[in-house]
């Protein structure tokens, strides 16, 4: 007690380290919140159930989903909404949390023929082939590109 009579309230000098300490360490857990990124054609699943196979036509389509992310170039006429989500922590890379790509087929009066979603589970990992790509010309090191360039610098010439 001081001479106000009114209590004080200290901690001892050994738990102020173990406090601040503690206190840095949840306020920095706290800051590290994953950081949500959505891409591509985000589309309500009830928009895709009120497309009927038979009856509904592109322009319906164009109007209840909006423009395609990408459209086929090769056999039937096919629509792709393409959409995901991913979450990053910190300085981690990004993580896939959900995939989504809807396909819709027209055929050639319009009208939609097929309708089908499939998500991250469909898809295949692309290996991209190994090895380097033959390029034309020559190939020149460092102190052979260095004296490549001697005596290729123009001076101002007089017209």
């Amino acid at each position: 007690m001081n001479k106000s009579n009114k209590a004080v309230f200290t901690l001892p000098d050994v738990k102020r380290p173990a406090l601040i300490c503690a206190l840095v360490g949840s306020l920095a857990l706290a800051a590290c919140a994953p950081r949500v990124d959505n891409r591509g054609n985000q589309v309500h699943p009830e928009d895709v159930a009120a497309i009927e196979v038979g009856q509904s036509t592109r322009n319906q389509v164009l109007e209840l989903l909006g423009s395609p992310s990408s459209e086929g170039n090769f056999g039937a006429a096919t629509w792709y909404y393409v959409s995901e989500r991913t979450e990053t922590l910190a300085f981690l890379a990004p993580e896939l949390k959900e995939r989504t790509v809807i396909a819709i087929e027209f055929d050639a009066n319009d009208v939609v023929t097929k309708v089908e979603t499939t998500d991250e589970s469909h898809a295949e990992v692309v290996q991209p082939a190994s090895g380097e790509t033959p390029t034309a010309g020559n190939s020149l090191n460092f102190f052979q590109q260095i004296i490549g360039n001697l005596g290729r610098f123009n001076k101002d010439k007089k017209k």
